[in-house]
């Protein structure tokens, strides 16, 4: 599958994060727990809620006719207008009260049931492009961690609902109050379907013998992996089905809860399912979708035992009650819809992503087939049983302990699930509950994010070595350690303290006179960091040292010092010297003193013949920091020597179409044509997006020359238009594809910032 740019995959990203949260309000405004309560209120009694809850699952057993339509249909239009057409489908359900007022409930409740049905026969159709297209946008190192981000928009926009919904339901709510909350719900999942259009469309599947569900399945069984993970998934679909469906019958039947009451603990229970999600998003992409599986369906099994333990006398005590129901819903939320989040996530790691179709159809129909008739025989249970005992409680405390003996299996068949990379339970649950390894999953993730070289840097000290300043006395003595490698990371965890007193400075220069070809270096560096200004000339002096390496990190030292009388030096140094480390070290020593007439100095080391490997991107770095991008544009060069399918023109293309479509969005739609300055601005914006692929993919920078000499000297410094002008014209410098994306960046840059002047 052919992935998105960055820039494509973000916007991507953006607009299907909106388009789940009006799909998740349309949800659960339409077919949440408020059309269980609806029911209820009409007086329907569990077989009807069983059927109801069945036709939810319903919608499975017609992705075979969104398979058959995606032979000659996009995938994004036929989601979006299935999306569309489910929503119109509850609209008999705004018919119900007239009905029901006309003393015809029979045809209230088949309106609902009508309604309904359509609902989830679209959904259906359309759920045939919801893994493919949630692959797609998915890829890349962090795609459980998306998945999961996608569950949390659902999760919180679901709570929000729920809690909307138990504060207009109140006590005894009128009938009108719920044809309203649908009537937003339709309209919330209208809109939906209107932003799903613009979603990319995802690369058709390789063309192949067309297979019908029941081939499907046989393939699935032929891979053990598969087939394990196909028996598991029904099992999960029946409990997490039933005993949340139930829950909230259970409430109403049992212990005589209000509506408004119920929706309020769907409320927790949504909190529960947004918890889960922060839990998951934190945790999968670095211990695994298994033992978090197993984890969770440990919780949903734990959460039903309450149900057939807690005594019916203690529902006399308002308190008591509440408690337990709130505790109930939450954690069977966040147990159960825990459980159906990772095993989708674990689903999309598992199958092939040239099989996702094939298998997701699989997935959703067994899904169904689990849900629909767990659904339908619980409720004929519950009234069976209800009838011949005359206690309701009896026959859920029944019915509760099938499902805790049917999880029980599930977490003995999880055993044989392949791990896919995950860590093996035992040691997930160390890093659960270990406060260091949670830490360095927390930095990790924030070095995944970081936008400079500093901030990695600081990071990976972090995970190193993060001392609290309590224990600095014992750092500073086991910088005096004989072994070197002691004191090395002495060092590192002095330098990792968010600043240094007086004894730790004076153990730094220290270092640095006493230890030169072994750790003064790391001592220099620390001093750089911590700008020790009393190190000063000290530095000065060893900046000539032989020992290039802390020659080379107190030149840096000096340059976060600001020592500007320096800089002088540094740039006479990086032409006379042969010794390629200190080269690098003055270009990133010119890169932070940030002095605009470096440029040309840089600009000259790029033209050596045979620089020493990483030099280019060390110069291109330090040009960055002087042209003030290179927060921006660090990742940027990351990525790019990251390799794979992401070249250096297809980013520098990513910039130049980022900038043009900024300006068209601020003042494409309101030209004023009276004003000179916005007429200019909008031809060096044309300029730009035509100048920029010619540059970059044909290697001629005269169209992009001039759009630089073009630009106003309100806009530009003057020593830099001449330099950066002259490098896209230089055959030498134009070869160099990290030059090449930091001068587009730069002038994607300048572009924002002067439409931005005339946004107002």
């Amino acid at each position: 599958m052919a992935a998105l740019s960055p820039y494509r995959l973000g916007k991507a990203r953006d607009l299907y994060n909106v388009f789940n949260v009006f799909n998740s309000l349309s949800w659960a405004f339409l077919v949440g727990n408020i059309i269980v309560l609806f029911s209820l209120k009409l007086g329907a009694n569990s077989t009807y809620v069983g059927l109801l809850s069945a036709v939810l699952y319903l919608a499975f057993f017609f992705l075979p006719v969104g398979r058959m339509l995606a032979r000659r249909f996009s995938i994004v239009k036929i989601i979006s207008t299935a999306w569309m057409l489910r929503a119109l489908g509850m609209l008999p359900v705004l018919l119900v009260p007239f009905f029901y007022s006309g003393d015809r409930p029979e045809i209230a409740l088949v309106l609902i049931l009508l309604g309904v049905t359509a609902f989830h026969i679209s959904r259906g159709i359309g759920m045939i492009g919801n893994n493919p297209i949630l692959s797609y946008i998915a890829s890349g190192p962090d795609r459980g961690s998306y998945v999961t981000q996608i569950q949390i928009i659902n999760s919180a926009v679901g709570m929000f609902a729920g809690f909307i919904i138990a504060m207009l339901l109140g006590r005894d709510p009128p009938l009108f109050i719920y044809t309203l909350i649908i009537a937003v719900g339709i309209a919330c999942g209208v809109f939906g379907s209107i932003l799903m259009r613009k979603i990319p469309e995802p690369d058709r599947e390789e063309e192949s013998k067309e297979k019908n569900i029941i081939e499907v399945f046989k393939d699935a069984i032929r891979e053990p992996s598969i087939r394990r993970f196909i028996f598991i998934l029904v099992l999960v679909a029946l409990v997490s089905g039933v005993s949340r469906t139930f829950i909230i019958v259970y409430s109403r039947e049992v212990f005589g809860q209000s509506d408004g009451m119920v929706s309020l603990y769907s409320v927790f229970g949504g909190l529960g399912v947004l918890m889960v999600g922060l839990v998951i998003k934190f945790l999968v992409d670095r211990i695994g979708a298994k033992p978090i599986f197993s984890v969770c369906v440990i919780i949903g099994l734990t959460s039903m035992i309450p149900v057939v333990l807690f005594p019916l006398s203690w529902g006399d005590n308002f308190t008591t009650l509440t408690l337990y129901l709130t505790f109930v819903f939450f954690v069977m939320n966040f147990g159960w819809l825990g459980t159906e989040g990772v095993m989708n996530t674990y689903f999309l790691g598992l199958v092939p992503s040239n099989q996702m179709m094939d298998m997701s159809m699989l997935y959703f129909f067994c899904f169904g087939i689990a849900g629909a008739g767990g659904s339908m025989l619980s409720g004929i249970f519950l009234d069976t049983v209800t009838a011949f005992s005359g206690s309701p409680i009896l026959s859920f405390r029944i019915l509760y302990i099938i499902l805790i003996c049917l999880a029980v299996l599930i977490l003995f068949l999880m055993k044989k699930l392949v791990s896919l990379g995950a860590l093996p339970f035992m040691g997930a649950l160390e890093v659960m509950f270990s406060y260091r390894d949670l830490k360095a999953i927390s930095l990790l993730d924030r070095l995944n994010r970081s936008s400079n070289s500093e901030e990695e840097e600081a990071i990976l000290g972090a995970l190193h070595s993060a001392p609290s300043r309590l224990a600095i006395s014992g750092l500073l003595a086991s910088a005096n350690s004989p072994r070197l490698s002691t004191r090395m990371e002495s060092i590192r965890a002095i330098d990792a303290l968010p600043s240094l007193n007086d004894a730790a400075e004076k153990v730094l220069i220290n270092d640095i006179i006493n230890n030169p070809y072994t750790t003064a270096y790391r001592s220099a560096r620390a001093l750089g960091n911590h700008k020790v200004f009393a190190a000063d000339a000290l530095l000065r002096e060893l900046a000539l040292s032989d020992d290039y390496m802390l020659a080379g990190e107190a030149i840096i030292a000096l340059a976060k010092l600001q020592d500007m009388a320096f800089k002088a030096n540094v740039e006479k140094l990086v032409h006379e010297t042969n010794n390629p480390r200190l080269v690098m070290a003055g270009a990133e020593a010119l890169g932070i003193y940030g002095s605009l007439d470096s440029i040309p100095v840089l600009l000259n080391l790029l033209r050596a013949e045979n620089p020493p490997p990483y030099l280019k991107d060390e110069v291109v770095l330090a040009l960055a920091s002087i042209l003030e991008v290179q927060k921006k544009f660090y990742p940027l060069l990351v990525r790019y020597m990251a390799g794979g399918y992401i070249t250096s023109n297809t980013l520098a293309l990513d910039e130049a179409e980022s900038a043009y479509e900024n300006y068209l969005n601020i003042h494409g739609r309101r030209r004023n044509k009276y004003n000179v300055s916005i007429k200019i601005l909008e031809d060096q914006a044309i300029a730009l997006h035509r100048a920029v692929p010619n540059y970059v993919k044909n290697l001629d920078g005269r169209e992009f020359n001039q759009w630089i000499m073009a630009l106003p000297f309100e806009q530009v410094n003057n020593l830099v238009q001449k330099a950066l002008a002259e490098a896209v014209l230089d055959e030498e410098l134009v070869n160099i594809p990290s030059l090449r994306l930091l001068i587009v960046h730069w002038a994607a840059q300048e572009l924002r910032q002067w439409t931005n002047k005339f946004k107002d």
